[in-house]
Formats: C-alpha cells, sequence, structure tokens
C-alpha cells in the first residue's frame, strides 16, 4: 500500500472511530451532509461532466474491513429510519436503480438494504414489458408499483429504460402501438419531460 493510501486509511479509521460514539441521530444528520453532495436537485444545468465519478483512492485489502465496518454502519441506521418511516406512516420511499447489465445493482441492493425490515419493503425488477404495458402509457407499469405510505419500494431498472435501451432500438419502440403522429423527433425530449414531472409529482 501507498504512503498516500495508508495516510487515506489512517485518516478514515480516525472518522470511524468518530463515528461510533455518535448517537443515531448523530448519525443520521452526518449522512444527510454527505449525501448532500451528491444531490442534483431539480436537474437544472446539471452537467455529468462536472462530476467526478471515479474513486480518489483504493484502500485494498487492508481497508476491507474498515468499508465493512462503516457499511454495517450505515445498515444500523438505514434500519432505525425504516422504523420510523414505517411508524409515521405518511411519506415513502422510492429507490429507482439504473444501470446497465452487470453493472451491480442486484448487489447493490443486496448490500444496502440487508438490514431492512422486508415487510416494510417492495422490490420490482422491470424486465420486457407485458402485452399489458404494451397498452397503457409508458409511466404506466412502474406507477402502479409505487411504495404506500411508510415503505420503501425499489425499482430494478425504470422507466429510464423508454429514454435509453428504446432510443437505441427502434423495433421496440414500433412495438408500443403509439399513434404514427406521436413519433415525431421530440419524442425524447417530451419523455424527458414527463420523466421530470412525473418524479416532480412523486416529491
Amino acid at each position: 500500500m501507498s504512503k498516500s493510501n495508508k495516510k487515506e486509511l489512517n485518516e478514515i479509521e480516525e472518522n470511524l472511530i468518530d463515528l461510533t460514539a455518535l448517537s443515531k441521530k448523530e448519525l443520521v444528520q452526518r449522512a444527510k451532509k454527505f449525501s448532500k453532495q451528491y444531490n442534483v436537485g431539480d436537474g437544472e444545468g446539471f452537467k455529468l461532466k462536472d462530476y467526478e465519478t471515479k474513486a480518489s483512492f483504493n484502500l485494498g485489502d487492508e481497508g476491507k474491513p474498515l468499508v465493512n465496518q462503516t457499511l454495517q454502519m450505515g445498515v444500523e441506521a438505514l434500519s432505525a429510519l425504516q422504523d420510523v418511516l414505517y411508524a409515521q406512516d405518511k411519506w415513502s420511499l422510492l429507490l429507482v436503480f439504473q444501470a446497465m447489465d452487470a453493472a451491480g445493482k442486484d448487489g447493490a441492493i443486496k448490500h444496502v438494504m440487508s438490514g431492512v425490515n422486508p415487510q416494510g419493503c417492495q422490490v420490482f425488477s422491470f424486465k420486457a414489458p407485458s402485452s399489458e404495458d404494451l397498452d397503457h402509457d409508458f409511466l404506466w407499469r412502474c406507477q402502479k408499483h409505487l411504495p404506500e405510505r411508510g415503505r420503501i419500494g425499489i425499482f430494478n431498472r425504470s422507466y429510464y429504460e423508454e429514454v435509453l435501451v428504446v432510443r437505441v432500438h427502434e423495433q421496440i419502440l414500433k412495438s408500443q402501438k403509439l399513434p404514427k403522429e406521436l413519433i415525431t423527433k421530440d419524442i425524447w425530449e417530451e419523455r424527458f419531460q414527463d420523466i421530470r414531472n412525473f418524479e416532480k409529482y412523486l416529491t
């Protein structure tokens, strides 16, 4: 392990020791502050190229116990928050995992949600649309699986497929039974707008 990685590992270990002394409430407040840097907001002016997507360090094998301990603390905090979410019965949470095949969606869901009570969780995987799905608007099949109040919903793939895969494979769009006059050069911008409006409505 290089000197710089060893220094980073020591700093992370010190921070972790500080974290273990925190109450669950303080841990949640720190998690909120940490996650704020990854919040896109309404997307206005957002450009992915402005964000670093590669890890700036590699802890190697020596860092694995530390990473596992940090993950466990996060899982415990998530479990505590789930209890509050369920008890209040006013809000729901929707997690959308969207990535290519073999990108780690299933592993991320398994690891992050491992401490969550399965009774308060719903996981839906969206494969190729059924004939019933094709008789509805592209958002319909995801809409009908939204989590009710007090629960966590997890989408393994989502309506984002409609502006990714469908955009690349024209035959999928043709199978959606849309009137020809609606399939214009603006269809993708219209779907982006629909998705933004849908997510604004959910929020």
